[in-house]
């Protein structure tokens, strides 16, 4: 393609919709028509020029008039309690109910994980000794001791603060990281496993599990399944890359990726409950079996809204993405 004549001839096209996006009146219905045919004849030739005789000059000025073209054509609105009542009540239950099959075998073999981490601890008094000093393991599972003492070490409202953004960053980080190919998710996902296996394997040695579950049940039963649910969509995220299905890798990666990123802020605001669980309940005067029927509630509750309402939002056909206005919008390749 000769660009010298590309850009005479067309020229002219730019020039006017550069015109029309500057007015400051609001544009008759024969104006509005036209704006709308330029947009669509630049969007064209930006492509053309992309793919044929790519121009740095020129591609910055057509792609700045294609911008403020489809803002102009699309509109722009704020976002509203409407939307943020949609993502709660459809949107992100549907996002999980459909990442269900990666999420939920990840939690039964994670639990699986860690349940053999602490039977292999606690029944193998050389490992326990290579992770600490007996000293520094009486310390840790003794009455009043570090595992204890841990949950009542800050003020709740300080400690429930701390242990949400820790939990929200490790979620974040599976969700994000799944992209390259599962392996940083698998990696986060052991060490999890690993800390709650030292610690129910030591507790286990010392005769102590009950104390143990008593402590870690009410809060560690909805903020695993958070953490489980992310790294299950991260997972699935990386999947994605090596196997997209009926749709292009492209496309795939942006729909899964979207949903993702949506998961994030959701699951944030479900480990800021367990999060409060754990500061202000876990150390609380309560009974054992009424803190831990605190977190079994909790962890039922997720799951009914889970099964229930995101399966009921996923028949209606929601798919957990953002609105079809709302995403990339594919540039024209006809006049």
């Amino acid at each position: 393609m000769d660009l010298d004549v590309f850009v005479t001839a067309h020229r002219a096209e730019w020039d006017r919709l550069d015109a029309l996006l500057s007015r400051r009146r609001r544009l008759n219905g024969a104006e509005a028509d036209e704006l709308v045919a330029l947009y669509q004849r630049t969007a064209t030739h930006l492509s053309l020029i992309q793919s044929s005789a790519p121009d740095p000059q020129l591609t910055g000025r057509l792609s700045q008039l294609v911008a403020r073209a489809r803002s102009a054509v699309t509109g722009t609105r704020r976002a509203s309690w409407r939307d943020v009542t949609g993502f709660l009540g459809h949107g992100f239950p549907a996002a999980m109910y459909r990442t269900r099959h990666w999420w939920v075998p990840t939690a039964l073999l994670s639990t699986l994980v860690a349940a053999l981490i602490g039977w292999w601890i606690a029944t193998h008094p050389e490992v326990q000794s290579a992770i600490a000093a007996p000293e520094e393991l009486r310390q840790l599972t003794r009455p009043g001791g570090d595992y204890e003492t841990y949950y009542s070490s800050h003020p709740a409202a300080s400690f429930a603060a701390q242990v949400w953004t820790n939990n929200a960053q490790a979620a974040a980080m599976c969700l994000v990281l799944g992209a390259f190919l599962c392996f940083p998710v698998i990696w986060i996902l052991f060490l999890n496993m690993l800390n709650l296996g030292v610690g129910i394997g030591l507790m286990s040695s010392a005769g102590r599990l009950d104390t143990f579950l008593g402590l870690v049940l009410p809060h560690g039963l909805l903020e695993l399944t958070a953490v489980f649910v992310a790294a299950g969509t991260g997972l699935r995220l990386g999947w994605t890359l090596i196997d997209p299905g009926p749709r292009t890798r492209r496309t795939a990666l942006a729909e899964e990726g979207r949903a993702a990123l949506g998961m994030a802020i959701g699951l944030a605001l479900i480990l800021f409950i367990s999060g409060a669980i754990e500061g202000f309940v876990t150390p609380s005067g309560l009974p054992t079996w009424a803190r831990i029927t605190i977190g079994v509630v909790a962890e039922l509750a997720f799951l009914l809204y889970v099964y229930v309402v995101g399966g009921r939002a996923v028949r209606a056909g929601e798919r957990g993405d953002v609105a079809e206005p709302e995403q990339s919008a594919s540039v024209p390749i006809a006049a």
